[in-house]
């Protein structure tokens, strides 16, 4: 028979595989249909092992890996804000907390607190793994966007200056490397008409 403990981790990987439904407005490379929130995570965290070694910082990739593979569990109850939404990104704070609350302690409580201590730290972004994980998560969609030729800023009328304020300042701050990579990303999909010079 199953212990108590085990059987909590297990609902909750249960759980946590309703990831898998939560739609974002990026589309996967060569395909016609858009990712999923558990694609996205898998894939910066990814990411993140690969592109280490640009870190201005030294960081411990462990920490980043788990931040990456729990920061958009919360969305299972939350939902995708989409980025460049304000309304909707006005209320996701106050939702996410709900959602960390419920799904976090599905776990036993070591564990709980344990993830629960990975997701806040990716939320409030101060130490260099965080800054480094957040820097994943920005720079995973605007190389989707661009690769695709803008189709999902060109859906919903994204400018360069939304791109701009929303995306650069965590890149700047996480490697310098990450920043110059995206303004070039950005400068050229300007150029080659896949985002609005202005909104």
């Amino acid at each position: 028979m199953a212990t108590d403990r085990l059987v909590r981790q297990v609902e909750f990987l249960l759980e946590v595989d309703r990831l898998k439904g939560i739609g974002r407005q990026s589309y996967v490379l060569g395909g016609e249909r858009k990712e999923n929130s558990a694609e996205h995570s898998w894939h910066v965290a990814l990411m993140a092992v690969v592109l280490a070694e640009h870190a201005p910082e030294t960081i411990e990739l462990v920490r980043v890996v788990r931040m990456l593979l729990v920061h958009d569990l919360v969305e299972i109850d939350a939902g995708d804000a989409y980025f460049y939404d304000e309304a909707a990104n006005e209320a996701k704070p106050e939702l996410e907390r709900a959602a960390a609350e419920r799904i976090f302690g599905l776990l036993p409580a070591d564990q709980a607190t344990d993830l629960r201590a990975a997701w806040e730290e990716f939320e409030v972004c101060e130490t260099p793994e965080a800054r480094f994980a957040k820097s994943m998560d920005r720079l995973m969609p605007l190389l989707h966007n661009h690769y695709t030729q803008g189709r999902s800023w060109l859906e919903h009328g994204v400018s360069r200056e939304q791109v701009v304020t929303r995306f650069l300042g965590d890149m700047e701050h996480a490697s310098p490397a990450f920043y110059q990579l995206a303004v070039s990303l950005i400068d050229d999909a300007v150029a080659k008409g896949w985002l609005a010079r202005s909104g």
